[in-house]
């Protein structure tokens, strides 16, 4: 009989594609696989149910949503807020390890009951909330756990409240990844900073994507661009992206895929208007993660920007990335360490500059607003980076993880 894998994330199944191709690659290679997720936001819940009805693998919800969950939903934000309470009053590194667990994931509990509820020889499972759940709850069922370390929790957010969680994220990291049978990293630059920090040697996986093995498209007529996110907001980097446009003085059009906060969209509009005249936005509701190669295409540049103030934003290498790739679209990306680093592997595939320098922005938008040519050589040298290396079916990348997995499960 093949292993039985528990796949597990504490977001939605459409808003984690790391999970979501995990599990499709395990259940191709002859695992049995079932797959956990999380039910809180009515957009992506939607995106979860198209997305699953491609797949045939058992998937059990955790639903707390508002609307579906009323009374989960207050009972886990109860508990959250109170273990959080407990955690600032007596210090994040004092406090008992299950209140801390409980003050940095909201359905601790429900994840671990989730997970035990049938056997697994193997709990696999990414994301911040899922980290000690997924220890957990291998615990319960007598199996092994491995984790995915998509972003470096310890320094990932900003703002009132990262303090806190960054000094929960270390307590639960510290106790749960010496103990996994594997680790998996979301970049080669995550993966240093988790071996540096703990002395563990997590395998890099990067976002990749299946390929798309139509020719890329160029289209005529102004420069287009693309971004996508699942929220359109203020540090995006999107301010310096129209700044720079409207100093190139081109036509162009700015396509943007998420759901917009009111006050940021009018904003970045009304920043469009007097900013960049020459500009179109053009706003896309979200789609599920299964389309998202395909909506990618026909545009000039793929838009990756990240302001590095926090660290997680310099090691990282997002979806966004290896999705214009595998639509045969060069990257326009801002120069984070970890971006640099690949810029130089990508070639003519991709444009960087550096955050903030609205100049070298410009120049390049000018630059492929008006050379036609340029963006045929960049559309043909994104295409052939895909399918020279970056794209899921590579070894390094779905290979990495099934090795690891035979591995584990011997």
């Amino acid at each position: 009989m093949s292993a039985r894998i528990c796949v597990v994330t504490a977001g939605h199944l459409s808003t984690c594609p790391r999970m979501l191709k995990a599990a499709d690659a395990l259940d191709e290679a002859g695992y049995q696989v079932r797959v956990i997720s999380t039910r809180h936001v009515a957009w992506a819940w939607e995106a979860d149910q198209r997305a699953r009805d491609r797949r045939s693998w058992p998937w059990r919800v955790v639903d707390y949503d508002r609307t579906s969950a009323r009374l989960r939903q207050l009972a886990t934000g109860a508990r959250l807020r109170s273990a959080q309470a407990v955690a600032m009053a007596v210090g994040p590194a004092r406090a008992p390890l299950g209140i801390g667990i409980r003050g940095y994931s909201r359905v601790h509990d429900e994840l671990v009951a989730a997970i035990a509820a049938e056997p697994a020889d193997l709990v696999y499972g990414g994301t911040t909330g899922a980290l000690a759940a997924v220890a957990a709850g291998a615990h319960r069922l007598g199996a092994r756990f491995a984790l995915d370390l998509e972003d470096f929790h310890s320094a990932e957010q900003s703002g009132a409240g990262s303090v806190l969680a960054h000094r929960l994220a270390e307590r639960i990291e510290a106790h749960v990844l010496p103990h996994a049978a594997f680790l998996t990293a979301g970049s080669p630059m995550i993966a240093e900073a988790y071996a540096a920090k703990y002395g563990v040697r997590p395998r890099a996986i990067h976002n990749t994507f299946p390929l798309n093995l139509h020719p890329p498209s160029v289209p005529d007529g102004p420069l287009k661009m693309y971004w996508f996110s699942q929220t359109l907001g203020p540090g995006r980097g999107l301010d310096d992206l129209v700044r720079g446009i409207g100093l190139a003085n081109v036509r162009a059009e700015l396509h943007l895929r998420a759901r917009p906060l009111r006050t940021y969209a009018a904003q970045l509009a009304a920043l469009a208007q007097s900013s960049a005249p020459l500009l179109e936005l053009v706003l896309h509701d979200p789609a599920p993660p299964d389309r998202m190669i395909a909506l990618a295409q026909g545009y000039h540049f793929g838009v990756s920007v990240e302001d590095g103030e926090v660290l997680n934003h310099r090691l990282c290498l997002g979806n966004k990335i290896f999705t214009y790739l595998a639509a045969g679209v060069p990257v326009l990306m801002t120069a984070t360490p970890a971006q640099s680093r690949l810029a130089a592997d990508l070639g003519q595939a991709a444009e960087v500059y550096e955050n903030g320098s609205i100049d070298a922005l410009a120049r390049i938008v000018r630059r492929y607003a008006d050379d036609p040519r340029a963006r045929c050589v960049a559309a043909n040298a994104a295409r052939a980076a895909a399918e020279r290396r970056w794209h899921w079916e590579h070894p390094e990348d779905r290979g990495a993880l099934l090795q690891a997995v035979r591995e584990a499960v011997g």
